[in-house]
């Protein structure tokens, strides 16, 4: 079994590689689900690390409806990713209709050959996943990250089942989404995955001691004076429970 670990920064690659993770996705802005990584992270990230690494391509915060101009940056940034040392990538395109956007995707799909590709959580958002699944399998794509179409893998690990089932050997399914060392196990056995994907994140308190408190950049539920980073312990128990 493979894990996953997704970073969006430096330190937290770092950290994952120490805690056992065997691939990272990396990313920026995890706490909108993830951007596109800057260029001196991505490079730092690749000399620095041992284990494999896949680069988030996805330009912008909100849904997975892409303009041309978007698709175009996500092009460059594919070939950025290659040119700099990635092992895979992770793209997701949808149609206004909820479909995927079959076409973009094989495209982009093409541009990172021969790196790996993953088709992420923009599936849980789409119409159909029944259909989503074969189009994505039409496409070359090598795995979908998904939570089964629910706020968490837990709450999804029916439909990931099903979907581990219909794909046998044509793709993998990897599940994410709220996956930590008191539910893994139980996600691991249910679908029978064989590539598990999550964060093992905690807050931990910035480096500031002077503190602004009557200003804020960040919604309600987050603060400038805190930092997520990967919790090692936690990522070390996730291995032990994987077998």
């Amino acid at each position: 079994m493979l894990l996953e670990i997704c970073v969006d920064s430096l330190e937290s690659a770092l950290a994952a590689q120490a805690g056992g993770a065997e691939r990272i996705e990396l990313c920026s802005a995890l706490e909108c689900g993830g951007l596109t990584p800057s260029a001196g992270l991505l490079k730092m990230v690749r000399e620095m690390l041992a284990i494999p690494l896949q680069v988030l391509i996805r330009p912008r915060n909100g849904d997975f409806c892409y303009s041309e101009r978007e698709f175009e940056v996500m092009r460059e940034d594919i070939l950025f990713a290659k040119q700099n040392g990635a092992e895979g990538v992770v793209i997701g395109m949808l149609l206004p209709d909820g479909r995927i956007d079959t076409a973009r995707t094989k495209a982009l799909v093409e541009t990172a050959r021969p790196m790996s590709v993953t088709f992420h959580r923009a599936f849980d958002f789409s119409r159909d996943p029944y259909q989503a699944l074969e189009d994505i399998i039409s496409t070359g794509s090598d795995r979908i990250l998904s939570s089964g179409q629910a706020q968490s893998a837990l709450m999804g690990v029916s439909l990931l089942s099903e979907l581990v089932a219909l794909a046998k050997t044509r793709i993998i399914i990897m599940p994410g989404a709220g996956i930590n060392s008191g539910n893994v196990q139980r996600i691991l056995e249910q679908t029978k995955a064989r590539e598990i994907h999550l964060s093992a994140s905690k807050l931990i308190d910035s480096r500031m001691i002077y503190h602004k408190s009557s200003l804020k950049l960040h919604s309600d539920n987050l603060t400038q004076y805190s930092v997520r980073q990967p919790d090692i312990n936690e990522i070390i128990m996730i291995k032990k429970l994987m077998v």
